[in-house]
Formats: C-alpha cells, structure tokens, sequence
C-alpha cells in the first residue's frame, strides 16, 4: 500500500472482518491464518506456523526483516473472536464501520499488516526485525499459546500490542491480571421431602463459597471477586449431591491474587459432610508500568502528534491481553495501538474511520524507529 488512505485501509480491515472467526472454529481462524500468511509472505517474511491442538486454530508467525540486525520487536495480535460465525455482518453508517472482531481486534491486526506492508511498498524496512504473531485462542485465556508468546517475548527488545485503544485513542501501559477458580463442592443425596434429614446439601455448601468469596471485592483497589456460573442439583425434590462455580477475579497486582488464592484454600467448612475441591483455571497475571515501558510510551505518544491523532493519553486496562504475560516477563510492553471504537463483544462493535489513517501510521512510524538507543532499548 503505497498511500495510506481511509478506503484502502477501511477495504483491509473488511477483508479481515468478513474471514468469520470464533475461537472454536478452527477452519475459521485458519482461513484468517491463510489471510494473513499471504500479507506477510508479501512482504518476504519466513513463516513458522505452528498446527493448532486442544481443539484451537493454528499460530502464525512471520519473521519480517529489518535494516539492522539483532533482536528486534514482537508485534502481538489474536485472530479470534467472541461472535458465533453468522451473528452479524460488516457495514459502514456515517463515521463508523461495524463488524465481528473489528474492534477486538481484527482492525489492529489489518492496521499493523498494512504499515508494514506501506514500508515495503516504499522500499523502506522497519529498523529492526519484526516478527508478527497471531494467536489463535485469546479470547479464552490463550491456552495453547501462552508458553510459545512468552518464549518469543525473551527474544525481542520489546513488545507491541494492538488490542483497541481505549477511552477514546489511550494507549495501555499496564493491566490488571485475571483470576479463575473451579469450585466443586460433593455432599449426600437424598429425597428431598422424605428422607431431607439424610441429605447434604453441595448447593448450601457452595452458597457459604460464593458469600466468602465476593466479599473480597473491594472496589477502590479494583479487586472484583465474581462468581459468575453455578450448576448444581439435578431435581428439585433432590438435596444436591454436587454443585460447581467459578470464580473469576480482577486482581490488580500480584498481592490480591495471592489474597484470592489463600481465601480459596481457606474455605471453611460447615457442613463436615460435604467436601469441596478447589482448581485454579486459566489467568494472566497483572503488570505495571515500569520506567521502560513510559519511555515506550512517551516516544510512541510524540510519534502519534505527528500523525495529526495524538494519543488520548496513557490507561490501566482492566480486561487481559497476550501483553499479560509479556509485561509480566518484564519485557517492555506497549498496548493498545490498534483501532478506536467502542462495543467489544458485543452486536454494536464499532471502530471510528478518523483513526485509520494517523493510527497506521503510528505503527509505520514506530516499526522504523523503534530500536538500540531509541526509547531505552
């Protein structure tokens, strides 16, 4: 793409949106795959891609050389979504393009794809090597990806991340990390009108939990302790035999996982018959912000004045990215360079036209800046 203009880059993120593609459809997310090994292999990229398992697509990277050697730049992006293939479809209505993923995050994907592919047509390289990866398994913790993101973040000077920007163009400098505990809880079954007395409630049991538990909450350290499924009983003239819950957290630093995590093993008993089991689930630990990642963020924000879309400003972002586990590695970590726009996960998915051009850009701009010397690498 030799110029950088709204109906060329609304036209690349359409291509990516209309690729339908739930984390549990595998032919979906490797059709997106196939897309985007195509845009990489454009640019003369070496591709590795890793054949899916567990039930989850396959993982894409691209190695795109750079002008000087050495350790370069991870760029991450997810190739799934939330939406069922069918929910709804793409369309433009004023300022606006609507679509599956287009805000999380299939625009930051295309965005980033085309500045790299806006380098190359140019004749230009990023300054130092960039190696695009996709991930097939986000929007449900990242299962089968974590370990091979996390080795590739050890390699590289720093990392980029194009989840959406939020509040209206903020970059992410820091996330808080999500918890998750399996909770089963085994009593006695029996009549529930005859032989009560014989009975163990596991339902009664896990209630006392679910108290326990959300009574951590403590919303000014933004802490959320949710128990947002449970299953139990099989009839209503039955005492359950069996109940299960799941706890989800918010933990903003590694200090409210541990206060879950000890609270979870500490649950008391009050029914002595009953027994519980405890599972810890899929989670992302939290990051901060550290000196690295603000000079990140300061060149990245004097870079998007010049792309006439300045940086809304820095955020904590509350839900989880693959930037978990890399911010939590230590590596330098900037997130939150893809697309402006509003409604993920849901049928009002949006992203604003204005910021296609100066975004991409942005990424433009950082893929052929960033590197030894530059913003502390």
């Amino acid at each position: 793409m030799t110029a950088l203009t709204t109906g060329a880059l609304l036209a690349a993120v359409r291509a990516w949106v209309e690729i339908e593609s739930p984390t549990n459809d595998v032919a979906g997310v490797n059709r997106l795959a196939d897309h985007a090994e195509g845009l990489l292999r454009g640019l003369g990229s070496a591709i590795e891609r890793t054949p899916g398992r567990g039930g989850f697509g396959d993982i894409l990277i691209g190695r795109v050389p750079g002008a000087e050697t050495g350790p370069g730049l991870l760029l991450l992006g997810h190739m799934d979504t939330v939406h069922q293939r069918g929910s709804f479809g793409f369309r433009v209505a004023g300022e606006r393009a609507y679509g599956p993923g287009i805000y999380d995050m299939k625009g930051g994907d295309a965005m980033a794809l085309e500045a790299l592919r806006h380098l190359h047509a140019q004749g230009r390289r990023p300054r130092t090597p960039v190696t695009v990866m996709m991930i097939p398994d986000e929007e449900v913790g990242s299962p089968t990806s974590r370990t091979a993101i996390e080795a590739e973040a050890r390699k590289h000077r720093a990392v980029l991340v194009v989840e959406p920007s939020g509040e209206g163009g903020k970059f992410t400098v820091a996330r808080h990390g999500i918890a998750r505990w399996h909770l089963r809880t085994l009593g006695r079954p029996a009549h529930a009108g005859a032989y009560h007395a014989e009975g163990r409630s596991a339902v009664r049991e896990m209630a006392h939990h679910i108290l326990a538990l959300e009574a951590l909450t403590d919303h000014a350290r933004n802490f959320c302790v949710n128990i947002g499924l449970v299953q139990g009983g099989t009839h209503e003239n039955m005492v359950p035999a069996e109940c299960r819950a799941i706890c989800y957290a918010l933990v903003p630093t590694e200090a409210e996982a541990r206060e879950l995590r000890d609270a979870v093993h500490a649950l008391p008993c009050h029914d002595a018959d009953v027994r519980t089991e405890v599972t810890e689930g899929l989670g992302r630990p939290p990051y901060t912000k550290t000196p690295a990642i603000q000079a990140l963020y300061d060149h990245a924000a004097a870079l998007a004045v010049e792309t006439g879309l300045p940086s809304a400003g820095e955020r904590v972002a509350g839900g989880g990215s693959d930037g978990n586990f890399t911010g939590a590695l230590g590596v330098p970590t900037l997130d939150g360079l893809g697309a402006i726009g509003g409604g993920p996960h849901t049928r009002e998915e949006y992203i604003e036209l204005a910021c296609l051009v100066p975004r991409t850009r942005l990424l433009a701009r950082l893929f052929e800046t960033l590197g030894p010397g530059v913003a502390g690498l």
